[in-house]
C-alpha cells in the first residue's frame, strides 16, 4: 500500500485502532500456535493490516523458534495446515495497525532476533517517541535494521542489555529506562515469557490463567474468549516473568498513581466493550459517556441511533438519559476489511457506503440524535449525516462521545497533524455547517475522568498537555508500532 493509499484510506476511515498483543505459557507442555490464534482474533479489532505468531519449546533445544505472520486479517494469514506447524509450549502473538508508516510483511510481528544469548521473540503495542535518537545509537555501533518499526529498536537494546546482566528481565528493565513513549510489550525468551507496560500505562495488558497456562494479553476480551480466567491488569511500569516456576513481579519501575496517564480512547472506542481496562469496564465508560451527552447537550428528538460499533453503547447511555427511544439504524457490513479494493480512486462508492447503510424504515421523518465517538478530519461524519437524510430523516442531530480533537497524539494513536484536524481553528458551529448537522455537540472535557471511575489519563490531543514532553520531530511515518 503506497503512502498515497494510506493517506485516502485514513480520511475514509477516520481514526485507526491500536495494535494486540498476546502471549501464553503452558508449564503442562501442550502447544499453544491455536490458542494463539483465537487470542488474536478476539483482538482483531485493535489490527487488521498484519498478523503473526511465534513459538517455542521451552522441554526441546534451546533457542529454537517457529513463527509465521503475514499480511492480513488472522483468517487470511492462518489456516490449519501452517498452525499444525507451529510446536510449542510457549507462544506470542500480534496483531499489527501501523500508525502511519509503511504497511509490509517486513513490519509484521512478532518480531524474532537471533543474537549472543539465544532468540527473542518480541510483540509490542504503542510508540516511542525517542525512536529517531535510539536507532541512530544502535547504528553507530554495527546495528543494521531490517523493518522501519520501532519494536525492532526494542528488541535491539534487550538483547544488547541481555549480554551485560543475567536475566531477559533485567535487560528488559534497563531498555525500559533508556526508551520513551507508550508500550505494552510481550517477549518470549528460550525458557520465559515476560509482559511489561510503560510507567504511564499508556496501552492496557493483563494476565490471566487457564488450567496451568498463564497468559499475557492487551484486552480481557482475548482471555475469555480462549477460556482463561482474569487475574490482573499488569501494572504501569511493572514487568511480569513467567517460566514454569509461575509468576513473578518487578515494580520497581512502578510511578505510582500520579504518574500514569492511561490512553483516554481506549475506553472511548479502540477496546472492545465488552472488555475491562484496569479494572474498569469499557462498557459502561460508553454509557456513561452518552448518559453526559444526554445531560449536557440535551436535544429534541424521536430517535436516538450509534455509528457502529464504538457508537452503539454511547447511544444506549444517550437514551437511557434522555428517554429518547434507542434504534438501530445502520446495517454494517462486516465482511469489508483490509483487502476492499476500489477499481478507481474516483469511483463515486466509498468506503462509508460501503461498509455501513441506513435502514430508510427506522429513519424516515424522525428527528435522529446520531451518535459517534469521534470526528476527526470531517469527511466520514458528513457522508454519514448525509446518508441519514437521503433516507428520509427529518433531522440529524450529532453528538460525540469525546471532546474535539485539537492536537496531535505521539503514543500510538494515529491522531494526525494539526491542520489536518476538522476542529482545529473552528468553532463547534462551523464544524456543524461542514458535516450538515442540525445541531453538533461534544462530550464536555470534565466529565473524561469520570469514564476511567478517576484513575489518571492521557487527554493530550484534546488539550496538548502530555504526560511526558512531545518529541521536537514529528517522527510519526518514520518508526511505528
Amino acid at each position: 500500500m503506497n503512502q498515497f493509499d494510506l493517506d485516502k484510506k485514513a480520511q475514509e476511515t477516520g481514526l485507526k485502532e491500536e495494535c494486540g498483543v498476546f502471549g501464553i505459557y503452558d508449564c503442562d507442555g501442550n502447544d499453544v500456535a491455536s490458542t494463539v490464534y483465537y487470542g488474536l482474533f478476539a483482538l482483531q479489532h485493535r489490527g487488521q493490516e498484519s498478523a503473526g505468531i511465534a513459538v517455542t519449546d521451552t522441554n526441546g533445544p534451546k533457542g529454537l523458534v517457529q513463527s509465521h505472520k503475514g499480511m492480513g486479517l488472522a483468517n487470511e494469514v492462518f489456516d490449519g495446515e501452517s498452525l499444525a506447524k507451529l510446536h510449542g509450549n510457549m507462544g506470542v502473538g500480534h496483531v499489527r495497525y501501523s500508525t502511519a508508516g509503511q504497511s509490509t510483511r517486513e513490519n509484521a510481528q512478532p518480531l524474532v532476533l537471533n543474537y549472543a544469548k539465544g532468540t527473542l521473540a518480541l510483540a509490542h503495542n504503542g510508540n516511542l517517541i525517542n525512536a529517531n535518537e535510539l536507532r541512530r545509537e544502535l547504528s553507530q555501533t554495527g546495528a543494521i535494521f531490517q523493518t522501519t518499526i520501532d519494536s525492532e529498536t526494542i528488541a535491539y537494546f534487550i538483547a544488547r542489555e541481555r549480554l551485560n546482566c543475567h536475566s531477559v528481565e533485567d535487560a528488559i528493565g534497563r531498555t525500559m529506562d533508556k526508551i520513551k513513549g507508550a508500550y505494552s510489550l510481550v517477549v518470549m525468551s528460550p525458557r520465559k515469557l515476560i509482559g511489561a507496560r510503560d510507567p504511564f500505562g499508556f496501552r492496557p495488558l493483563v494476565l490471566g490463567k487457564r488450567d496451568n497456562a498463564y497468559v499475557l494479553a492487551s484486552e480481557t476480551c482475548a482471555l475469555d474468549t480462549i477460556g482463561a480466567e482474569y487475574i490482573r491488569d499488569i501494572e504501569p511500569g511493572e514487568v511480569v516473568t513467567i517460566s514454569n516456576e509461575g509468576v513473578t513481579s518487578n515494580k520497581s519501575r512502578c510511578p505510582g498513581r500520579s504518574g500514569e496517564g492511561r490512553c483516554i480512547f481506549e475506553y472511548i472506542y479502540f477496546a472492545r466493550p465488552d472488555s475491562y481496562i484496569d479494572g474498569v469496564s469499557v462498557y459502561e465508560s460508553r454509557i456513561k459517556a452518552g448518559r453526559f451527552l444526554a445531560q449536557d447537550s440535551p436535544v429534541d428528538a424521536d430517535l436516538v441511533v450509534g455509528v457502529p460499533e464504538s457508537g452503539n453503547a454511547a447511544a444506549q447511555g444517550f437514551a437511557l438519559e434522555s428517554g429518547i427511544p434507542y434504534g438501530t439504524a445502520f446495517v454494517k457490513n462486516s465482511y469489508v476489511g483490509r483487502t476492499f479494493i476500489k477499481p478507481k480512486q474516483s469511483s463515486r462508492e466509498s468506503a462509508v457506503r460501503v461498509k455501513l447503510n441506513p435502514i430508510r424504515e427506522v429513519v424516515r421523518g424522525k428527528r435522529v440524535v446520531m451518535i459517534d465517538d469521534s470526528i476527526v478530519r470531517g469527511t466520514t461524519s458528513d457522508r454519514i449525516v448525509g446518508m441519514l437524510k437521503e433516507a428520509g430523516a427529518k433531522e440529524v442531530h450529532v453528538r460525540i462521545s469525546s471532546p474535539p480533537f485539537l492536537w496531535p497524539c505521539y503514543f500510538g494513536t494515529d491522531v494526525p497533524a494539526r491542520e489536518q484536524l476538522i476542529a482545529y481553528n473552528r468553532s463547534i458551529e462551523e464544524i456543524r455547517q461542514i458535516i450538515g448537522a442540525d445541531s453538533l455537540g461534544y462530550l464536555n472535557i470534565d466529565r473524561l475522568p469520570e469514564l476511567t471511575n478517576g484513575l489518571p489519563i492521557c487527554n493530550g490531543c484534546f488539550t496538548g498537555k502530555y504526560p511526558l514532553d512531545p518529541p521536537q520531530d514529528d517522527i510519526r511515518g518514520e518508526f511505528d508500532a
